[in-house]
């Protein structure tokens, strides 16, 4: 069963009571947001201040699929802006203190918009076929164990979008299972999303191959899952240029 934790604002009432400050662990994977185009610089856009809260708990979607490799790289090939990410679980109930041997599930569509195990269903708009690279039961999905710092590591492809969706990547946090070639078993203890800026789908869109995709993309505030969410830039990640692609960092308050 899901814990219950405070919100946002209760969480600030109570540091702000107490005098203590912001309680999150002071480490790079803050978050606060800030991004620009490939190669180029971060632009600086404005820093939440980091607080002792959980992340919300939104739909899985209908693209999960269980029993996933565990592996730090997850591209199979596939085409795109390469992406690194650095996603830290911490307690919430414990002041934020990172949670090591922790699985963390990713799964997310290609640059045009499918998803392994359902590369039949058409992402909307005018796209090319799948292009049948990777396993198309397991490209772009993968389970990492958070490491004595806290954090999962994972290298993918900065994935496109479909639908009335803005580009995100959906998340699993578990507890316990098997760890394998694949993760199995254990219990779920957090359903999110990681939700992209406005000014990272400005830069990606002309970009190969998401130039391919001619559906027009969802801005971020009107996105179903960002605009139902209790505070949802706690969703959007910190996100810095590189000369390939992006990296990306994020806390998961658990």
């Amino acid at each position: 069963m899901q814990r219950s934790h405070p919100t946002r604002r209760t969480a600030l009432a109570v540091l702000a009571a107490s005098g203590l400050g912001a309680c999150a662990p002071a480490t790079s994977d803050s978050l606060a947001t800030g991004s620009a185009s490939p190669g180029g610089t971060a632009s600086g856009g404005a820093a939440a201040a980091p607080v002792c809260v959980t992340t919300p708990e939104v739909t899985e979607g209908p693209y999960y699929l269980a029993n996933q490799l565990v592996r730090r790289d997850i591209r199979e090939g596939k085409p795109g802006l390469v992406l690194d990410m650095a996603l830290t679980v911490v307690d919430v109930d414990a002041g934020c203190a990172p949670q090591p041997g922790t699985p963390v599930e990713i799964w997310h569509c290609d640059a045009i918009g499918y998803y392994s195990g359902f590369v039949d269903r058409s992402p909307g708009g005018t796209v090319p076929p799948e292009d049948g690279v990777g396993d198309d039961r397991t490209f772009l999905r993968g389970v990492q164990v958070t490491g004595a710092d806290g954090v999962a590591r994972f290298t993918t492809i900065l994935p496109g979008w479909y639908g009335d969706r803005v580009i995100h990547i959906h998340v699993k946090v578990h507890k316990g299972g098997q760890v394998g070639k694949t993760y199995e078993g254990g219990t779920t203890v957090q359903t999110t999303q990681i939700l992209f800026p406005d000014d990272v789908m400005a830069a990606v869109r002309t970009r190969e191959p998401y130039t391919r995709h001619q559906l027009e993309p969802a801005k971020l505030a009107d996105d179903m899952v960002y605009s139902r969410a209790d505070e949802p830039d706690t969703m959007v990640p910190a996100m810095t240029a590189t000369p390939d692609g992006y990296s990306l960092t994020m806390t998961l308050g658990v």
